[in-house]
């Protein structure tokens, strides 16, 4: 990771919740929080859970579940507490290096959180260590920027903004769409059977205003701006209206894509 990449604080998780979370998170966390569900858990860990937006959907799929969610980043989590009202154990937690004894959960689930990780083994191996004999490991990735071109959109206007330094932050979510590296790093682990779905999704948007101020104040992409001199408005109005121009007026929809795998421990 490059310039901090995983630092979500400061004004960041609120235009991550509200402006990112309808466009890009909510379906995908109905998804994953139908996958969870169907294996009946009834111990479940959310790592990297940001501001909730999965957990609120593991809550509600799994009403009798007990649920841990976790994040690095307690401003995120802060979020994610006021969202879950009390339902859920909510606390900081490395997902490296987890604080829970082996054997403690049949779930863990991941959502786009393992590109962030600079010890992605480390990642695997304690997702492995905390479940118990039979559980499953569920995480998605970002697939490519091919399959999710308004973040190829949003690289594209950072490039063009800042020609010789662009912020880096759009090529770190959507690095890891190769599914050989993630299926071997998960069977180095112990994960025996691996099923893996590409989830293509046409994507409902209310308010370029809203998505566009996520895409650059949603995520660490705005310090990066501002360590460049730059205004990260000025950078926002450019991508909403290229936002509008590739994907036309609101409402609409636009393309988006993810890779969702099932790791069941060996």
């Amino acid at each position: 990771m490059d310039e901090n990449a995983a630092e979500f604080v400061g004004e960041i998780p609120h235009f991550y919740d509200t402006g990112l979370g309808p466009v890009i998170f909510s379906h995908y966390a109905t998804v994953m929080g139908a996958r969870a569900a169907a294996l009946a858990p009834h111990d479940v860990l959310e790592t990297a859970a940001g501001t909730g937006i999965v957990s609120a959907e593991l809550r509600e799929q799994l009403p009798e579940a007990a649920l841990v969610i976790t994040d690095l980043n307690g401003p995120m989590l802060e979020i994610a507490r006021s969202r879950l009202d009390g339902t859920a154990l909510v606390e900081t937690a490395d997902a490296q290096s987890l604080q829970y004894a082996d054997e403690s959960f049949d779930v863990v689930v991941c959502q786009f959180g393992l590109m962030f990780l600079p010890d992605l083994k480390a990642g695997f191996r304690e997702a492995a260590r905390v479940l118990r004999p039979g559980g499953t490991f569920l995480f998605s990735v970002w697939d490519s920027h091919a399959h999710n071109p308004f973040a190829a959109l949003a690289d594209g206007v950072l490039s063009a903004t800042f020609a010789e330094k662009p912020p880096p932050f759009y090529r770190v979510p959507f690095s890891m769409s190769a599914v050989d590296p993630l299926r071997e790093l998960a069977q180095a682990a112990g994960f025996g059977a691996i099923t893996i779905e590409v989830l293509p999704h046409a994507t409902p948007v209310a308010s370029w205003e809203d998505f566009a101020a996520g895409l650059v104040r949603g995520n660490p992409v705005v310090d990066q701006i501002r360590a460049r001199g730059a205004d990260p408005l000025d950078v926002e109005a450019t991508v909403r209206s290229l936002l509008e121009q590739e994907f036309g007026p609101v409402p609409t929809t636009m393309p988006i894509q993810t890779v969702l795998y099932a790791a069941t421990l060996a």
